[in-house]
C-alpha cells in the first residue's frame, strides 16, 4: 500500500491539473450554395461556446450553453466513441454539407467527416448543433436591425418566437438583455414589444 501511494497521489495530482475545458467539441459544415456557406461551433465541457462563419478567429461569436445541452452533446459524443469510427453511410444521397465533427482532450484529438450518417446518435448531435447556429444567427441579426432597421424588428422577433415555441432556441439567457431593450423602447411597434417581453418571461421561467 506504502509504494502505490505515491502512484495514486501522482495521478490524483494530474486529473486535477487537467482543466474542464479542455474536452473539447467541434462541428462545423461546408455547404457551398447555402446561408451560411460554412460554420463551426466549438463546445467546452464548462459550457462556454464559439460561433463562427468563416475561419478567421476575429470574426468569432462566444455564447454560454445550458447545462443540459452541454450534457447533451458530451453523452452524443460519447455514444459515437468520440468520433473514433466513420460516420459517413457510403449511401448515393444528395449533398446535404459536408459534416466535420471533432473531440479534443488536452493533445487528444480526433474527427471523422461525413455528408450523411445512418446514425441516430450523429443525427441527433447534427441537429443540436444546427440549432446552436440558428440560435446564433438569429440573436446575431436582433442586433443588427436594432441598430440599423428598426422595421425589421417585428420580423427578427417573429422568427425567434417561433424558434422558441419550436423548442429550438438555445443559449437563451444571452437573448435577454436584447428581448428586454425591445420590450421596453416605444420606437419599435407594439406587436414586436408585446413578443419580446413574452419570449423573455418565458425564458426567465425556464431559468434554475
Amino acid at each position: 500500500m506504502r509504494t502505490l501511494l505515491p502512484v495514486l497521489v501522482s495521478i490524483a495530482a494530474f486529473a486535477a491539473d487537467v482543466p474542464t475545458n479542455s474536452q473539447k467539441v467541434t462541428f462545423s459544415k461546408s455547404f457551398p450554395g447555402s446561408a451560411p456557406a460554412f460554420f463551426s461551433v466549438t463546445v467546452d465541457r464548462t459550457g462556454a461556446a464559439t460561433y463562427n462563419e468563416s475561419e478567421d478567429p476575429d470574426n468569432v461569436e462566444k455564447l454560454k450553453l445550458e447545462p443540459a445541452l452541454v450534457n447533451r452533446i458530451f453523452d452524443l459524443a460519447e455514444k459515437l466513441d468520440h468520433f473514433k469510427n466513420p460516420l459517413e453511410s457510403g449511401l448515393k444521397v444528395a449533398n446535404m454539407g459536408m459534416k466535420t465533427v471533432r473531440w479534443e482532450n488536452g493533445d487528444q484529438k480526433q474527427e471523422t467527416k461525413f455528408n450523411y450518417s445512418t446514425s441516430e446518435d450523429a443525427k441527433a448531435l447534427t441537429d443540436v448543433f444546427e440549432r446552436i447556429a440558428e440560435s446564433t444567427r438569429m440573436l446575431v441579426d436582433l442586433n443588427r436591425v436594432i441598430r440599423h432597421d428598426r422595421l425589421g424588428v417585428n420580423d427578427a422577433i417573429l422568427r425567434i418566437a417561433i424558434a422558441w415555441d419550436a423548442k429550438r432556441l438555445v443559449a437563451t439567457p444571452q437573448y435577454l438583455p436584447v428581448l428586454d431593450q425591445v420590450a421596453a423602447n416605444e420606437a419599435f411597434v407594439h406587436m414586436a414589444r408585446e413578443r419580446a417581453a413574452r419570449i423573455a418571461e418565458a425564458i426567465r421561467a425556464m431559468q434554475p
